[in-house]
C-alpha cells in the first residue's frame, strides 16, 4: 500500500505537523482522524491550504495531493474574521482557517492599502499589541484568538540594516 504526506495545522496545533495516509484514504477518514488526535471532535471541517470552503469528505485524497503529498488545515471555525491595521487605518476581511499568513498580508498590502509589491515585500503581518512575526506559511485558524473565529494584526515595515 503507497502513503501520502499530509502536513497540517489547525486550531490548537501551531507547529506543523506531518503524517501519513493511506492512497486509497477520502478526507472524510483523515479529518475524523486529526480531530480524535487534537480533541475537536465531529463538527470539525479540514480545508486544503489556502482553499476558501472545506473540502467534501468523500473527495479521495490522492485526487488533491501532489508529489510531496497535501496541505491541510483542521478547525472548527469555517472562516476567520481577520483585522489589519496600517497608518490608522483598518481593514477586515473573512479567510478560510487555511489561509496562509502570506495571503492575507497580499490581500492588506496590495488590495486595501494601495502598496506596490516591491512596498509589499518591505512590510510584515505582526499579531496586533505584540511583536510576534508568524512565518508566511502559517495559517491563519492557528493565531484566531481562543474561543472566536478572529485575528488581528498590525501591518508593519521591515527593519532596515544599514551597512
Amino acid at each position: 500500500m503507497k502513503t501520502i504526506n499530509i502536513f497540517y495545522q489547525g486550531e490548537g496545533v501551531a507547529a506543523l505537523e506531518h503524517i501519513e495516509i493511506g492512497d486509497h484514504e477520502t478526507f472524510g477518514a483523515l479529518r475524523a482522524e486529526l480531530a480524535k488526535k487534537h480533541g475537536l471532535g465531529a463538527d470539525a471541517c479540514l480545508f486544503i491550504e489556502d482553499e476558501a470552503e472545506p473540502v467534501a469528505d468523500e473527495v479521495p485524497i490522492a485526487s488533491k495531493a501532489g508529489r510531496a503529498g497535501v496541505k491541510v488545515h483542521i478547525h472548527r471555525c469555517r472562516e476567520i474574521k481577520v483585522t489589519v491595521h496600517f497608518n490608522g487605518k483598518s481593514v477586515h476581511d473573512k479567510s478560510a482557517p487555511g489561509a496562509t499568513v502570506a495571503s492575507v498580508k497580499q490581500w492588506a498590502a496590495i488590495r486595501k492599502f494601495g502598496m506596490t509589491e516591491e512596498e509589499a515585500s518591505h512590510h510584515h503581518l505582526q499579531l496586533a499589541g505584540t511583536t510576534i512575526q508568524p512565518d508566511p506559511g502559517t495559517h491563519i485558524g492557528t493565531l484566531a484568538t481562543s474561543g472566536k473565529c478572529a485575528a488581528e494584526f498590525d501591518l508593519v515595515s521591515t527593519p532596515k540594516v544599514n551597512g
